[in-house]
């Protein structure tokens, strides 16, 4: 078997090349690679390539990107050390998104000390934010919720005097209840997403652009989506996602979250033919969060399995190249 199929049958579709070179990278720093344009532009663009679903191109730049970050902080700048913490905060994130999370936990790690180096409430608050996700993955539900809860205190200690403070606290709470319902603490879960519905409501339907948590009121309703269905209660969390729709998102990897968190409540309600339009649709907008999510890539290699004459299910193999 070609190297290539190996890895799509394994639920590897990124080139193993680009995973090795980020593993490499947070191992051993590579040296800078002399760009003249500025960590920030290059982080922005970085940044681009996540919300547009484009992984791979994402995780060319990384290594690189990280590398240039790490000199830059030499000179001890409180910018040039939150640049470095935000850089490590989207490594953490990409990679739990593709399901390496041993490397995700380290690039956390790390955007959690520089984080604290540079003084930025707010580059602390994503790192903290990317280090509870992780943690929760590696099914440290108690650990990811402490780390959480004491990130938004620390956020809400800010005074919220700004909207860009008043949406990381809304993000922290979001991200507070799921990983209270992924552990099984209903009301935790449900007091939480309830106080970001509340925090949200000053927040525009759009974020400015350059946002570090860039949250809307109805990317809050997404996350309640997420919630119920982590709960097990999928019709609460279908009918939640009624009042949703693509126009309400601005990027492609969150139009594409919206179908896929849908796409599980219908999975889980026992609906195939629904799951299977919901992750079409997802795949039409950003194929990278069918195909690079192992959690996701599990439900078409199920679908296929229990229901390989469901219309739409061929069509979700040959976008993500499971193995059948």
């Amino acid at each position: 078997m070609r190297r290539r199929t190996l890895l799509a049958a394994t639920g590897l579709t990124v080139p193993a090349a680009l995973l090795s070179s980020m593993q490499d990278a947070l191992a051993s720093m590579p040296d800078p690679t002399g760009s003249h344009l500025p960590v920030d532009v290059r982080l922005a663009t970085a940044r681009q390539h996540f919300d547009a679903g484009h992984n791979t191109r994402l995780l060319q730049l990384l290594p690189g990107l990280l590398a240039d970050a790490q000199y830059a902080a030499r000179s001890r700048h409180e910018t040039a050390l939150a640049s470095l913490s935000a850089t490590y905060s989207l490594a953490s994130q990409i990679l739990t998104k593709i399901g390496r999370y041993d490397q995700s936990r380290l690039a956390a790690d790390r955007a959690t000390v520089y984080a604290e180096l540079s003084g930025s409430p707010l580059v602390a608050a994503a790192a903290a934010r990317e280090l509870s996700i992780v943690l929760r993955h590696q099914n440290q539900p108690a650990a990811a919720q402490r780390h959480i809860l004491d990130a938004v205190a620390r956020m809400e200690a800010t005074g919220l005097r700004t909207d860009a403070q008043a949406s990381a606290y809304a993000q922290m709470l979001c991200t507070t209840s799921y990983t209270a319902a992924v552990a099984g603490d209903r009301d935790q879960a449900l007091a939480m997403i309830h106080e970001a519905t509340r925090a949200a409501r000053g927040l525009p339907d759009e974020a400015p652009t350059g946002r570090l948590f860039p949250l809307t009121p109805a990317a809050v309703d997404l996350y309640a989506v997420g919630v119920h269905w982590a709960l097990g209660d999928a019709g609460t969390a279908l009918e939640t996602g009624r009042r949703l729709h693509e126009d309400q998102f601005r990027t492609a990897e969150r139009k594409g979250r919206m179908h896929t968190d849908l796409g599980r409540a219908w999975w889980q309600r026992g609906k195939p033919e629904q799951t299977a339009a919901e992750l079409l649709a997802a795949a039409r907008v950003s194929p990278s969060e069918v195909r690079d999510r192992p959690t996701i890539r599990q439900i078409v290699t199920d679908l296929h399995s229990r229901h390989p004459r469901t219309p739409g299910v061929r069509e979700l193999v040959a976008v993500t190249r499971v193995a059948v």
